[in-house]
């Protein structure tokens, strides 16, 4: 019995480094059931579609108030860079190795099952915990938006989580008045029933979204520059208070805003579903990150100089906000509301997408149960983990505030 038993830790000793050798990866991604209808234009639009969203509509105000002042430009540029990095190695795996399974995949082909299941784990609560994040900034636009155009205002008990995040003492407070964020629910579920009709029809709707969104920020760029007042860059650096502000508060800001960048790794997630996968991805992951580190940078840049950053704390929707303070705003206030629901909806849409075929993916390879590796009969979609998915996500965005979510995610 000990020899068996010395047998037994043996041969799991070596499953936990077994790789999964890059021959069958290919194979079965030749071999996929999924749909292949997805071009390079539609690969460019799902790393847009991921990446400008809460970056750009929520942290940005937050990181500016709490951690970098004026400096959150820098804080952009840094994880701009360090994200670029990894952009070019998500590139290069993607095109060796196209299938659905992400870093997870890369991981099982180069260092083995127990490390690979450790990534996909990670992945699999980043897209989960991120989309969370993304449908409470939803939310929060939702509300301003009919605040502004139609002049109607939800009660706080139906829009706002149950508690707070105290940054400076590390604690949880109860939010006095506040139940459940209903919004944010409503729209993680939303997405998730649309992704669980097909991967074509998500894809029509993130390219309505996302040009959208590019028009919205754009106009914001252009539009709000005219009300920039150089006296709101100074400090540039503010000086250190606690934990917050000076050097250290710079790299808290990229830590915080790195978050923003999260989603140029989801265009290799579509690889099964992509038309010619080996020469798009890399152009979907490298195009859609460069474009959106320009736009972050310009936004933050027109953010901090309208408003001083001390005036954007507990701002869940910094730049209408900052709009507030100027003459003849309401419009261009409406019009980026408009955009950062439309721009946050497709960024919950492209997580909740990622995310379930990460699942899909490690069900195929035995390490989850076989219920989260089957598709559609019609859709062709892996509609279990897509299921599972939204609902945990949706019950995170109705009880946490915007904060936490995103340092969990970070």
């Amino acid at each position: 019995t000990s020899e068996q038993a010395t047998s037994r830790w043996k041969l799991f000793g070596k499953r936990l480094i077994a790789r999964k050798p890059i021959e069958q990866i290919l194979r079965e991604s030749s071999n996929t059931q999924m749909k292949r209808v997805l071009s390079r234009l539609d690969l460019i639009a799902i790393g847009i579609g991921a990446i400008i969203g809460t970056g750009i509509f929520v942290l940005t105000g937050v990181a500016a108030a709490e951690n970098a002042g004026p400096a959150v430009i820098v804080s952009f540029i840094i994880a701009g860079v360090v994200s670029g990095l990894s952009a070019f190695s998500y590139s290069e795996l993607a095109s060796m190795l196209p299938i659905s399974g992400s870093a997870y995949t890369y991981t099982y082909a180069t260092l083995g099952e127990f490390i690979a299941w450790i990534i996909g784990w990670d992945l699999i609560l980043e897209y989960m915990v991120g989309a969370a994040t993304v449908a409470v900034g939803w939310s929060a636009y939702v509300v301003s938006f009919f605040k502004d155009a139609f002049n109607v205002e939800f009660t706080p008990k139906t829009t706002q989580a149950p508690v707070l995040w105290d940054s400076k003492n590390l604690t949880f407070k109860v939010n006095h008045g506040a139940y459940i964020n209903i919004p944010a629910i409503f729209i993680s579920l939303a997405v998730t029933a649309l992704l669980v009709f097909g991967i074509q029809q998500a894809s029509w709707v993130n390219k309505t979204v996302v040009v959208i969104k590019l028009v919205v920020v754009l106009f914001f760029i252009f539009g709000a520059c005219k009300y920039v007042d150089r006296s709101n860059y100074h400090p540039f650096v503010p000086p250190r208070e606690g934990s917050s502000y000076g050097a250290q508060g710079v790299f808290k800001g990229t830590q915080r805003v790195f978050f923003a960048y999260i989603g140029f790794d989801a265009v290799s997630t579509a690889a099964q579903e992509a038309r010619d996968p080996q020469r798009d991805l890399p152009w979907g992951i490298c195009a859609s990150l460069g474009l959106c580190t320009a736009l972050y940078i310009a936004v933050s840049a027109v953010l901090c100089g309208i408003i001083s950053y001390s005036e954007l704390k507990g701002v869940a929707s910094p730049l209408t906000y900052a709009l507030e303070f100027h003459k003849n705003t309401k419009w261009l206030r409406i019009l980026i509301e408009l955009g950062a629901i439309c721009g946050l909806t497709s960024v919950i849409l492209i997580l909740l997408m990622g995310q379930p075929r990460i699942f899909f993916t490690m069900a195929r390879d035995g390490l989850f149960p076989k219920i989260l590796g089957r598709l559609h009969s019609r859709f062709k979609t892996p509609y279990v983990p897509t299921l599972v998915s939204g609902v945990v996500c949706a019950a995170l965005a109705g009880v946490l505030p915007v904060d936490i979510l995103g340092d969990m995610t970070s």
